[in-house]
């Protein structure tokens, strides 16, 4: 390599090492939703990582496959949106953990004239209270310089049935940012993704989901379809860089770059989710 010193350029050269150090050595990362989808990919890419992997998630034969795929050190099966059970989980973690990633369930989706006021509390629960409490369990369990990281989709989705979506998507990089401030030396960070290629993504879609894909493909400046693995580099890199606490991060959100079909496409995506009942 070249160095130019004083703007004279020296022939110096530097030795570049083939081989780079894992960079979750020795570190412990616990995964709640951690038995499909994004949650697993990046349990694996933590492991790749050299890390020890607690993965948590409701269904607990999923839980058992996950495990075996990634050589998680533990599994725990419940329900993450009950602050009880939740809290259990915290209570019985070894200490201490490094890192975090909260995957969640899907937000409820309903229009106006079919909303359940419930459901709708519960949904609101499932993405704001779930961060509070995880911060709140996490003092004294997750180290100084550790990570919590959530995640969440893009705000701006707009359509019939999104309004509550849309709310709790929009509210939770304040909250994010206030809660980076009361966990320091904690870190927190949200990861904001648009459509993501996995099976829930395929079973909320149906026969639309290859349509879609070719869409994104089309419009994308990037110019392929964003995966779990994308996700999953990305939460690994936020783990592993301690300058990053109270962002968030996008990863590719379609909806501020394509066209007016495609938002088109949107809304008949949500359409069908809430055709098909999904909470």
């Amino acid at each position: 390599m070249n160095i130019r010193r004083g703007g004279i350029m020296t022939g110096a050269t530097t030795p570049v090492s083939g081989q780079r150090e894992p960079e979750l050595a020795g570190q412990t990362v616990m995964v709640i939703g951690g038995s499909s989808g994004i949650g697993l990919e990046t349990a694996r890419r933590a492991r790749t990582e050299a890390a020890d992997v607690i993965i948590a998630g409701r269904n607990p034969d999923r839980l058992k496959k996950a495990a075996a795929e990634v050589g998680a050190e533990r599994t725990a099966a419940f329900d993450a949106t009950d602050s009880g059970q939740l809290e259990t989980f915290f209570q019985q973690l070894p200490t201490p953990i490094d890192h975090v990633l909260v995957t969640g369930p899907g937000p409820y989706y309903a229009p106006l004239a079919d909303l359940d006021r419930e459901r709708a509390h519960h949904g609101f629960d499932a993405h704001l209270w779930l961060a509070v409490t995880v911060a709140q369990q996490a003092v004294g369990k997750v180290r100084a310089g550790g990570t919590l990281l959530f995640m969440a989709g893009i705000s701006g989705e707009r359509g019939p049935g999104l309004s509550l979506a849309a709310a709790a998507t929009a509210a939770l990089p304040a909250l994010i940012a206030n809660l980076a401030v009361e966990v320091a030396p904690v870190r927190v960070n949200l990861i904001a993704a648009g459509f993501v290629d996995t099976p829930l993504s395929g079973s909320l879609l149906g026969k639309d989901l290859e349509a879609r894909r070719d869409q994104l493909r089309a419009t994308l400046p990037i110019g392929r379809v964003v995966g779990p693995a994308d996700v999953a580099a990305l939460a690994v890199h936020i783990m592993a860089n301690t300058a990053l606490t109270g962002g968030t991060c996008d990863i590719e959100g379609p909806e501020r770059t394509i066209s007016s079909g495609g938002r088109r496409l949107g809304r008949r995506r949500a359409r069908r989710r809430l055709a098909r009942g999904h909470p």
